[in-house]
């Protein structure tokens, strides 16, 4: 969506700072021996308790409140009995909606101590975020922001998904336009002000292709490599990009 008004503004920065505060603690309970689906339960206590819904079930029917994915499960994760173990890289992606507006938000959690690969990989993931952030600001090309995290992620020895972008976020989870992670020079699009975006750098340690569980909701590597995602819903304004999900 794009902000014409106060109105429209606060009602983003309120769901915003909910989904922000729900993946703090769902990170906090991140540990050793619980379910996804207890994961779950923790971010969608907090978020019922203040008022809103899971976007996710409410859009589009989605088994759990928010999405849960571990190790090779890139997006889309169901929670369920599955138990973490140290090692693990676990995706906890919260999409809620509040009075009409819609914040997404994700993070990667090791599990204990991890190969070191794979704190690097999540290292890669936020400073793709970080390295593309101040390219969102009014007049920017969207295509930039994918050039530069395609750069950061590969510079650091690893790969964008290709099947999996950011997106226009706001009054419905996915809306115009797509914020790819790779650079498209076919892609016109450019950022204006007041327009709030989910900007998502989604990587695996190498170049693969993704399939989908059984469960029609699952996507995970083909070659059951880790991955790791970094999200933020992210509100360009003149003086540049205002994170409403930190």
């Amino acid at each position: 969506m794009t902000i014409r008004n106060g109105g429209e503004r606060d009602g983003m920065a309120a769901v915003g700072r909910l989904v922000g505060e729900a993946l703090r603690l769902m990170t906090a309970a991140v540990a050793p021996g619980i379910s996804t689906a207890e994961l779950d339960e923790v971010g969608a206590r907090y978020l019922r308790a203040q008022g809103a819904e899971s976007a996710p079930q409410a859009i589009y029917d989605f088994p759990g409140f928010s999405c849960i994915s571990v190790n090779d499960e890139v997006v889309h994760g169901v929670p369920g009995p599955r138990r973490l173990a140290v090692g693990d890289l676990v995706k906890l992606d919260v999409t809620a909606r509040l009075d009409g507006y819609i914040a997404d938000a994700a993070v990667t959690v090791p599990v204990g101590i991890v190969a070191a690969e794979h704190r690097a990989l999540c290292d890669a993931a936020r400073a793709a975020f970080a390295k593309a952030l101040p390219l969102v600001r009014p007049g920017q090309r969207v295509a930039d922001v994918g050039r530069v995290i395609d750069a950061e992620v590969r510079g650091r020895g690893f790969a964008v998904v290709r099947e999996v972008a950011g997106h226009g976020v706001g009054r419905t989870i996915h809306e115009p336009p797509d914020v790819l992670n790779y650079f498209n020079p076919h892609q016109r699009d450019r950022f204006e002000e007041g327009q709030v975006v989910a900007i998502e750098p989604i990587i695996t340690l190498s170049q693969t292709r993704l399939v989908e569980d059984a469960d029609g909701w699952t996507l995970r590597t083909k070659n059951g490599i880790f991955a790791a995602h970094h999200e933020h819903t992210v509100l360009v304004t003149a003086d540049g990009a205002h994170l409403l999900t930190a």
